[in-house]
């Protein structure tokens, strides 16, 4: 089931940035006065299609679903009556060719604005940046964080959550940034400011969770030894463990606390631990052996029980940040063109070796992300939808020859010397453009994989 929801959710969200980033070539198009033939997700063999519309366009869904594209009127692709070559794609002035081409990414670009306004007209519910246990020897143990005080903002931007947080963090480290400020608040409303030294913080620390790097993680509230569930088959269930179970002692040391009861079984893989558990006012013995799980290319232990988990105090850690709708608008501008420049800064990091090429992501986990996503709750698969609709815009705004910025680049040339690129200059050009975007997917299909194999 959950396998079909990611798919479910990974089409939707592949044929929604799709259909925005076609729609975007054909009705500019349309607005130039040029003829659009065929209209296609997809790509390969036609599996529906269907003439629509004054000009009789062939709408088209193709068998391979990984793009899409508007083939309009054009004499270099075949023969055009003469009634029609004032509507010929060739024919038509460099500054309308190249609204319709720009036309496409900018079309991803306002789909982000319109989710990103829904989504701050709505009202996100996110994590309030307290600070949970800081781990030692990290940047944000020498900056003198302490857990439980807020985090209010960081150098000149205010912030209301772990996401606005990590967000801003993460932007000072690509820029490489070698400290900020960080301002946090205690219980008692006292004001600190930390300054977080982010120049050891290198290429690779980027990937993955970000801030465990730094030293930060988000505040939970303490948990009791108290089991609220045992999955089916396992360690635990084997053993005769039970939901309301609370346990007392692990081979005969106290547990107060879940986590110390976790620590304890991670560490323990394979080994019998005997449990002390108070059951319904009964004192009960068990001994449980933890089931042996490689993660991270170590062994750890695991028994399948969840805690019992204070959903007021969770609610306590959580804020819903809304806005009107005219604010909603500057800040969902904002973070488009924040986050635009945040991935070609990225890009670019990349390609001078400062930023991993493990951060470029493939099909696989951009469904992966997709499913996750949907599963957490419409606001979440907006966003995700927002930040892949961003990505996409960029990525065909580079001035790589067969993407969009290939051809605006192609543009602006013939802008400058007054006539367009020769044929064979605009074949050289497709040729290496192939080569690229083919070397782009492979590295993105192999981190894939990567990702899908155990370390």
């Amino acid at each position: 089931m959950m396998i079909f929801s990611t798919i479910l959710a990974f089409i939707v969200a592949l044929g929604l940035l799709i259909v925005f980033h076609e729609f975007g070539h054909y009705q500019m198009a349309r607005w130039c006065g040029v003829k659009v033939l065929r209209f296609s997700i997809g790509f390969g063999r036609p599996l529906l299609r269907k003439r629509w519309g004054k000009d009789q366009t062939e709408w088209v869904i193709a068998a391979f679903p990984l793009g899409g594209y508007v083939r309009m009127l054009d004499e270099r692709e075949g023969p055009v009556a003469p009634q029609e070559l004032a509507r010929s794609f060739n024919r038509k002035p460099v500054g309308h060719r190249f609204a319709i081409v720009a036309a496409g990414p900018i079309a991803n670009f306002l789909l982000a604005i319109l989710l990103y306004w829904f989504l701050f007209i709505l009202g996100v519910s996110a994590l309030k940046p307290v600070v949970g246990p800081v781990e030692p020897a990290t940047p944000a143990a020498f900056a003198g964080f302490e857990k439980g005080e807020t985090i209010t903002g960081i150098g000149a931007e205010p912030v209301a959550t772990w996401q606005d947080a990590r967000w801003l963090l993460l932007s000072q480290a690509v820029d490489r940034s070698p400290s900020v400020a960080v301002e946090t608040v205690d219980a008692s409303g006292q004001t600190s400011l930390r300054h977080l030294d982010l120049s050891g913080i290198n290429a690779d620390d980027l990937d993955g969770d970000f801030l465990k790097k730094i030293g930060l993680s988000s505040y939970q509230p303490p948990l009791p030894p108290v089991i609220s569930q045992v999955v089916p088959d396992s360690a635990g269930s084997r053993a005769g463990l039970q939901a309301g179970d609370e346990i007392l002692a692990v081979n005969g040391k106290k547990i107060l606390l879940w986590e110390e009861l976790v620590q304890k079984i991670r560490t323990s893989p394979g080994v019998p631990l005997t449990l002390e558990i108070l059951r319904q006012d009964t004192h009960v013995s068990l001994v449980v052996t933890p089931d042996i799980v490689t993660e991270g290319g170590e062994k750890t232990g695991k028994i399948g029980i969840g805690p019992h988990i204070d959903h007021t105090e969770l609610e306590k850690l959580m804020t819903e940040v809304s806005y009107s709708a005219g604010s909603a608008m500057v800040r969902a501008i904002n973070k488009t063109w924040e986050t635009s420049l945040f991935t070609l800064r990225m890009l670019g990091k990349m390609v001078t070796g400062q930023v991993s090429w493990k951060n470029v992501s493939g099909p696989i986990t951009i469904a992966d992300y997709a499913g996750k996503s949907a599963q957490m709750g419409i606001a979440s698969y907006l966003g995700f939808l927002a930040l892949i609709s961003i990505s996409l815009g960029v990525l065909n705004l580079l001035p790589i020859p067969i993407l969009d910025g290939g051809h605006l680049m192609y543009y602006v040339i013939e802008i400058i010397k007054g006539s367009p690129l020769s044929v064979k200059a605009t074949e050289i050009g497709q040729q290496v453009g192939m080569v690229l975007l083919f070397a782009l997917m492979a590295t993105a299909i192999y981190n894939d994989v990567l990702r899908l194999i155990p370390s």
